[in-house]
């Protein structure tokens, strides 16, 4: 969006007439807006009153001083001087503009009173002590507005104005502060999803709640080759039946490969149960399958506890399987239950082991 400055140029008129034109033209060229006491329209107002609110509107100030000090305003001091003080006062950037010998001034253009001499050589010795530049012509004067005004802008930037077609409306203000609240939520949900299950699941069975899953095995007796199929049932909890398949959808997972840790699971738990019962004595154990109906409990109740989720991943018309994901919720949840943390008790040990080696 393009930017247009306004500059509020302060001099005294009559005596800098050419000068004004040389910077109004330099002001043009930089695409800036020049106000000042020439431009004001007709007001009921005070004149000081209309000049204190052209400067609050205008984005920088610039002053121009050569030969005289101005038109003396009520409290003893000229316009010139009072618009340059209130412009420092409210902080508007300014830069003043000194012409670089005074005396070479023609008598037309200077000061005829050795008051008003005086008072212009204090204004000047004052705003020397501010930032300021030095000019001989009207051209060079021009010059030098443009290239001291370039580097202001740069350093000082101001509001400045745009063109009314340029700025958004109302309504698209309202839709766009709509839009970055929605934003907001959402984040703050996704947030939320990671540290948090699906609201009603306090209600269902979870963590360390044990759930009842058959399955079934087969047992070769031994020195035979034939096998017959035996069918039991086994109690984990619901964080071991996670724990047990997250690790596989850390990117996805097939439904038949979820099946099949959950039948690992299942072998492993209950084996040395099984070996040590004596209808069983000495058989080899192989096979284990939870059931169908048991696998599909399992994976709908971790979906609607907010750990797995059905995967969204684009594939080919032909691939027709179901891929499961780990929701952000449910990948926290399997760093708790699968990562290995330090464990002080077994450094312990080795180091006793070493010593009693030794």
């Amino acid at each position: 969006m393009e930017k247009r400055y306004q500059v509020f140029v302060s001099s005294t008129f009559r005596d800098l007439e050419h000068e004004r034109q040389e910077v109004m033209h330099a002001l043009l060229e930089l695409d800036c807006m020049p106000s000042g006491m020439e431009l004001f329209p007709a007001a009921n107002e005070s004149q000081w009153n209309l000049i204190k609110k052209v400067i609050d509107d205008c984005d920088y100030y610039i002053l121009i001083l050569a030969g005289r000090y101005g038109s003396i305003g009520p409290d003893g001091i000229s316009y010139t001087e009072m618009e340059y003080r209130y412009a420092l006062e409210s902080g508007k950037p300014t830069i003043a503009f000194l012409h670089r010998d005074p005396g070479k001034v023609i008598a037309d253009k200077s000061e005829s009173t050795d008051e008003g001499k005086a008072k212009l050589k204090a204004f000047r010795e004052s705003v020397e002590k501010k930032l300021c530049k030095h000019w001989d012509s009207p051209q060079e004067l021009g010059s030098v507005v443009s290239r001291s005004l370039i580097q202001l802008i740069k350093s000082t930037p101001a509001v400045g104005w745009v063109r009314a077609n340029e700025l958004a409306d109302r309504e698209a203000t309202m839709e766009l502060l709509q839009l970055r609240r929605k934003v907001e939520e959402l984040q703050t949900e996704i947030a939320r999803s990671r540290t948090s299950a699906p609201k009603g699941a306090e209600g269902l069975a979870q963590g360390d709640e044990e759930h009842s899953v058959r399955y079934s095995f087969n047992a070769t007796p031994p020195g035979e080759y034939r096998s017959t199929t035996w069918s039991a049932t086994f109690n984990p909890t619901w964080n071991e039946l996670f724990a047990s398949i997250a690790p596989l959808m850390i990117q996805e997972a097939t439904e038949p490969g979820l099946k099949s840790a959950l039948d690992s699971l299942a072998g492993n738990m209950t084996i040395e149960r099984l070996q040590a019962d004596k209808k069983l004595a000495r058989h080899s154990l192989a096979s284990f399958r939870i059931g169908q109906d048991d696998f599909q409990t399992i994976k709908v109740q971790l979906r609607a506890l907010g750990l797995i989720a059905r995967s969204e991943k684009t594939r080919s018309v032909k691939d027709s399987g179901t891929y499961w994901t780990l929701t952000p919720y449910g990948d926290e949840v399997m760093t708790q239950l699968r990562a290995i943390r330090k464990n002080h008790d077994a450094s312990s040990d080795v180091e006793e082991l070493v010593e009693g080696e030794e």
